[in-house]
């Protein structure tokens, strides 16, 4: 198994991860049995993700497109030393953006039982 990695919640919980390799291909290494330990909580690893996604819900959400719906996908690594890293994937980072708008419904036709509810 590849390299693991230890966070802690802010309230204590213990999270292990596959660590990722660094710019030169090297793993850290755990000393002993167990996996390495982070030096920032999980949540503060996850930080850059979350502004990550905010700063693209912002840029979606403007005014110009007015979707009735985001989706944004983030493929995220965990590193011991950087926390959360957006992963590479096909392209040279991975992030997913799906945008949905809903029919508006259509007018109902005078004289049909949808009409005589709406009087």
């Amino acid at each position: 198994m590849d390299g693991l990695v230890e966070f802690r919640t802010e309230d204590g919980a213990r999270v292990v991860v596959e660590s990722v390799e660094d710019a030169d291909g090297a793993r850290l290494v755990s000393r002993g049995d167990g996996p390495a330990r982070a030096a920032r909580t999980f949540e503060d690893s996850l930080e850059g993700v979350r502004a990550a996604a905010a700063s693209a819900l912002r840029v979606f959400r403007d005014g110009t497109l007015r979707p009735d719906a985001v989706e944004l996908e983030f493929g995220v690594k965990l590193s011991a030393e950087t926390g959360a890293v957006i992963a590479k994937g096909a392209a040279e980072g991975h992030l997913v953006v799906r945008l949905t708008w809903s029919p508006d419904p259509a007018p109902a036709r005078p004289g049909t039982p949808e009409a005589a509810g709406r009087s």
